[in-house]
């Protein structure tokens, strides 16, 4: 499905503010970005790197004053997520070494202080997808979704404590539960269609049978139409905005929608015809 996403956000900054944003989709597992726009004013210098999750991130100042950002992008999703319930556990000495940091404890998710809860969680499972499995049924059934009962400091053991969060709670209970086994997983945050209520969502992936597979504790059964925008050890990773200064987000909304079957068909371009030629290759150029 093709999908039309993005987000507005409204900042006040009582004084010149460095920024670093995380907006920008790439293509790649499961999507392709068809075409984007990005709008910033006031008009501002923006620079563009890639961090070590290989997320695209652009760097800005934004001077005293009103400031706002408008990202919009059209995107080709994939409309299931892969389930194989019988993925095997992949060794931890078979893992590859970009997956490995994966395994251990960061900010967010205290996996070595939740070893007893994962294997309570998963003892009737088989190892792999089915553990996973089993800890995203855990937590979709005994933690309440609630606005308002967590912060940015809220971490995994917070959460299972208190048996109630939001995505980004879910995702770091998740994850942690997961690593405590010696699961290597990650966050995940974007876009996900016909969310309720819409807004930013996270979501956790975790590397089982040599590949990365899709879990989502919010959902009561696996959903596809995601718009992947980043990914990271934990919401540390993955902030859409970190500012460096006395500056306040005033406003943000979001949305997703469908793009048009006719729509799309009308904007089709027509295919090129290149006589006597045998290829040719072209490119065109924080969470609920």
């Amino acid at each position: 499905m093709q999908l039309n996403a993005g987000c507005e956000l409204h900042f006040n900054a009582k004084e010149t503010t460095p920024l670093i944003l995380m907006l920008r989709p790439r293509s790649g597992d499961g999507q392709w970005i068809i075409k984007e726009e990005y709008h910033i004013t006031p008009v501002v210098n923006v620079t563009e790197f890639t961090d070590m999750y290989g997320n695209l991130c652009q760097r800005v100042i934004a001077p005293e004053g009103p400031f706002s950002i408008n990202f919009s992008a059209t995107v080709q999703t994939a409309d299931d997520i892969d389930v194989v319930l019988d993925a095997p556990y992949t060794p931890v000495e078979n893992l590859p070494d970009e997956v490995l940091h994966y395994t251990l404890p960061s900010r967010y998710c205290q996996s070595d202080m939740q070893g007893q809860l994962a294997a309570d969680i998963t003892k009737d499972s088989m190892p792999g997808y089915g553990q996973v499995e089993a800890i995203r049924s855990w937590i979709h059934s005994n933690i309440k979704y609630q606005y308002g009962t967590s912060n940015a400091s809220t971490s995994a053991v917070d959460t299972a404590n208190s048996r109630v969060g939001v995505c980004r709670d879910y995702t770091h209970l998740g994850i942690s539960l997961c690593r405590a086994l010696n699961i290597p997983a990650r966050m995940v945050v974007g876009y996900l269609y016909k969310l309720d209520p819409m807004d930013m969502h996270a979501w956790f992936e975790a590397y089982v049978d040599g590949r990365w597979y899709t879990f989502d504790a919010t959902q009561d059964k696996p959903r596809g139409n995601r718009i992947t925008v980043a990914y990271g050890r934990d919401a540390a990773d993955v902030a859409f905005t970190t500012q460096f200064g006395d500056m306040e987000l005033n406003t943000m909304s979001v949305w997703v929608n469908a793009v048009d079957e006719a729509e799309a068909e009308k904007k089709a371009p027509e295919p090129a015809t290149v006589p006597d030629a045998s290829g040719s290759t072209s490119q065109t150029t924080t969470a609920a």
